[in-house]
């Protein structure tokens, strides 16, 4: 009777220990999707998809489709410049303040690659300019790029120009609590070996690689490899194009931001045209939470 007693109890302990790792692990394993999703929300570059929105539907839309973010860009119908005065920039804070939408920061076209350096020049101070009007606005950051290595111009020499102009902005950044993202982009600039080259040279800690989603990204030595050549530098930002786009591994990208316990803003930086942009809009960001489902 007691090997009976003993027996039935030791396959009721069996069974509630199985069943308590397997909740265990159940829940373990729902901590760290629900972890993932909090380190990377989706947010939208208004490149294309948005450029004719004015501010307030702009911030409308992306509350329609679950879009966490946007970075602004320049020179579109939103309307955010530096030539706003104080009382317009507060106004512009106060509406991201009082959405569901995160101002990122801004996208400029600034780029620190000519060799005139009157046009470098203007680029640098503009560049600081930008960052002032990302401060007034409540974001983060403000994106730069390198946008070519000329020919005529020996290799090391640019890409020391570069490093330096970046080190210059980063530097005066740190004083608006902003963050300097420079977007893998451009001729040659996007190719991560070069991007490396540039880094190496980087000292300001608030100046970080934008994570752009070429597909250079996938060149000798592979996306892994090219992945790993530039991970400590990958700041709060990724760009990336379509996510149905079978031709660019957006599963591998988010396995290894993970990986490397990134934080922060993956942005869709669209470029096609769909008739309907809001729709495509919801579209991509479920295409977005299947990918870190999947993690």
């Amino acid at each position: 009777m007691r090997k009976d007693i003993t027996r039935r109890s030791f396959l009721k302990s069996t069974i509630a220990t199985g069943f308590g790792m397997a909740l265990g692990t159940n829940l373990m394993s729902s901590c760290l999707n629900s972890n993932r999703l909090k380190n990377m929300e989706f947010g939208l570059v208004t490149y294309q998809w948005g450029k004719d929105w004015d501010l307030p539907t702009l911030i409308t839309n992306c509350e329609k489709a679950g879009i966490k973010a946007v970075e602004l860009r320049t020179q579109h119908a939103h309307g955010v410049e530096t030539t706003l005065s104080s009382s317009q920039r507060e106004e512009v804070k106060k509406r991201f303040a009082d959405s569901n939408v995160t101002c990122v920061g801004y996208g400029s076209n600034f780029e620190y690659h000519d060799p005139d350096p009157d046009k470098l020049r203007w680029n640098i101070e503009q560049s600081k300019e930008y960052v002032k009007l990302c401060s007034d606005i409540g974001s983060t950051g403000l994106k730069v790029k390198p946008n070519t290595l000329p020919d005529d111009v020996p290799y090391d020499k640019t890409i020391d120009q570069i490093a330096t102009s970046l080190n210059e902005v980063g530097k005066f950044a740190q004083d608006w609590g902003q963050v300097i993202r420079v977007e893998a982009h451009g001729r040659k600039t996007q190719e991560l070996p070069n991007m490396k080259a540039i880094f190496d040279r980087v000292t300001e800690s608030n100046v970080k690689i934008c994570w752009n989603s070429n597909v250079v990204d996938l060149n000798p030595p592979g996306f892994e490899e090219n992945f790993n050549m530039v991970k400590q530098w990958i700041g709060d930002t990724v760009h990336v194009r379509e996510l149905d786009d079978p031709e660019y591994p957006y599963q591998k990208l988010f396995s290894l931001l993970s990986d490397n316990n990134f934080k922060g803003w993956i942005l869709l930086e669209a470029s096609s045209k769909p008739s309907d942009i809001l729709t495509a809009l919801i579209q991509q960001k479920s295409y977005f939470d299947k990918f870190i489902n999947t993690i």
